[in-house]
């Protein structure tokens, strides 16, 4: 078995682990890449998972050399995006594991680089699953300073929580996420999608390939 730390509080990223965003973000990024002749590769679809809209649509631009603005990028992407936002489901395991995990008292939050708009929107049809998140930290907070791969973002909702960061685990399914929660000092849960090398996750603790394989104990918390 094991040996893990032992885990008081659990924070969750959200786009790509407890709502099946991401390959609707990759699908909206491609239309509008290919308006201006470009194709986005899979190796740079990855890089940009997990991190704040502003700072993808930056470094998706670069990568293309695409010819507007980090403003005009974005517009153009939420003319499509919002209208799809409503209809986004949890990824398997999702409501099972937040769901048991409230029931037994542990505290848990939400660390999303989604600002309060998107987030809104996102989550507009799962009001009721998401109240039992005791933090929800966005990625426009004013609090925030850098977004992952930083570790400010889990850091902060350390602090909002009262929990030390040793006794955290952070469930992600971006590299950058990963990365944040390790600098943070946090022990991490990969749930890379199934398109992504899993290989890459070696800063992780753990690696599963859905939330539904995760199993508490291990982490001395409360057995489904």
């Amino acid at each position: 078995m094991p040996n893990f730390k032992k885990i008081t509080h659990v924070i969750y990223d959200l786009d790509g682990l407890l709502l099946d965003t991401e390959p609707l973000h990759a699908r909206v990024n491609q239309i509008v890449a290919h308006r201006y002749g470009k194709t986005i590769e899979h190796s740079l679809s990855c890089k940009v998972r997990g991190r704040k809209s502003h700072d993808s649509a930056k470094l998706l631009i670069q990568e293309l050399d695409l010819s507007l603005s980090v403003e005009e990028f974005l517009k153009q992407k939420d003319a499509i995006i919002y209208e799809l936002y409503p209809h986004v489901l949890p990824l398997d395991g999702a409501v099972h594991l937040t769901q048991h995990l409230a029931f037994h008292n542990i505290p848990q939050a939400v660390a999303t680089s989604s600002g309060t708009r998107p987030f809104t929107a996102k989550t507009q049809s799962h009001q009721g699953w998401f109240s039992v998140f005791q933090e929800i930290v966005r990625g426009d907070d004013p609090e925030l300073k850098n977004g992952k791969p930083a570790p400010d973002i889990f850091l902060l909702v350390a602090q909002r929580l009262g929990a030390k960061p040793e006794n955290c685990l952070v469930f992600e399914d971006a590299l950058a996420g990963v990365s944040a929660a390790k600098v943070a000092g946090m022990s991490v849960v990969a749930v890379p999608a199934s398109d992504m090398d899993q290989s890459l996750y070696k800063e992780a603790d753990q690696i599963l390939n859905s939330l539904s394989e995760f199993q508490p104990e291990l982490w001395q918390l409360p057995k489904f």
